[in-house]
């Protein structure tokens, strides 16, 4: 992949990482040996939602088996699932009080299950241990198992969510991945349970179209899918794929108006919008 100059942030992407700020949130973590996506993705609202007291927990390690050129998360060989992991992350949850709390973890394919079944005990766990808490499970694909979905929808999460990531033209940078396939996870679940709320995010500045987007929320829609968030895609390094343009602010309006005139119930739609910032905000 050709490595471009990076394009200088306009003033609505200037948000601050302050690290000494969550330094507390850091200390928990460490304790509990617990990862989490908002570290390990580099992800911009990390000193926003850690001195907030919300994080999204991250298991089955920190190393992921596929090489997807937008992601900051670790590409190495994986670790044995860790089996005291579950009842770890049900800790987190009550020591933060959290009314809500998404679960991902990065994509296992040398797992059997995907890593199914370890989603299926940590909402266990966390329910057990904190049964007023509303639970989202972030999934990988799968590799579109229905069995490993079946078990994660079995597990009574209130939320399951799946993400496109990008229109279909651009699936090249989801190395390993499928787009038809990822809408698949999203109607399985459904067929499974159709009272089952799902959820999708999607990037934008990859060098999509608004055409494109349009014919995603379509396919989103068909699916069952009735929640999305959408966000600037911001390149973790000079390594990653290249951000090709920074969407206005009142273009992130203007889609989500038209996706919740299309048929979605929520939506998320901003710069700094990632699919669990603000996660408490869907399904009330």
């Amino acid at each position: 992949m050709t490595v471009m100059k990076p394009v200088r942030r306009p003033e609505w992407l200037q948000k601050k990482i302050s690290p000494a700020s969550h330094a507390e949130m850091d200390r928990m973590l460490g304790d509990l040996r617990l990862h989490t996506v908002c570290r390990e993705a580099n992800c911009p609202n990390i000193s926003e939602c850690y001195r907030s007291g919300r994080a999204t927990f991250m298991i089955l390690g920190e190393a992921c088996t596929r090489r997807c050129s937008f992601c900051n998360v670790a590409k190495k060989e994986p670790l044995t699932p860790d089996c005291g992991e579950p009842a770890r992350v049900a800790e987190a949850v009550l020591r933060l009080a959290l009314c809500h709390v998404v679960v991902t973890s990065p994509t296992r394919d040398d797992l059997a299950d995907g890593g199914a079944g370890a989603f299926a005990l940590t909402a266990r766990a966390i329910r057990n241990a904190s049964p007023q808490t509303a639970i989202e499970l972030l999934v990988p694909d799968f590799k579109g198992d229905r069995e490993s979905i079946a078990a994660v929808v079995a597990a009574g999460p209130e939320i399951i969510g799946h993400n496109l990531e990008t229109v279909p033209r651009l699936y090249h940078i989801r190395s390993g991945a499928d787009y038809r396939r990822s809408l698949n996870v999203l109607r399985i679940v459904h067929e499974i349970d159709p009272d089952m709320r799902t959820k999708s995010g999607i990037m934008l500045g990859l060098g999509e179209n608004r055409e494109e987007v349009l014919a995603l929320l379509e396919d989103l829609l068909d699916t069952g899918c009735r929640y999305l968030s959408i966000g600037q895609y911001l390149a973790p390094s000079r390594n990653h794929y290249p951000v090709m343009n920074f969407v206005l602010p009142e273009v992130f309006d203007a889609y989500r108006q038209k996706a919740l005139s299309l048929g979605f119930e929520h939506v998320e739609s901003g710069p700094y919008v990632r699919s669990s910032y603000h996660a408490e905000r869907y399904g009330k």
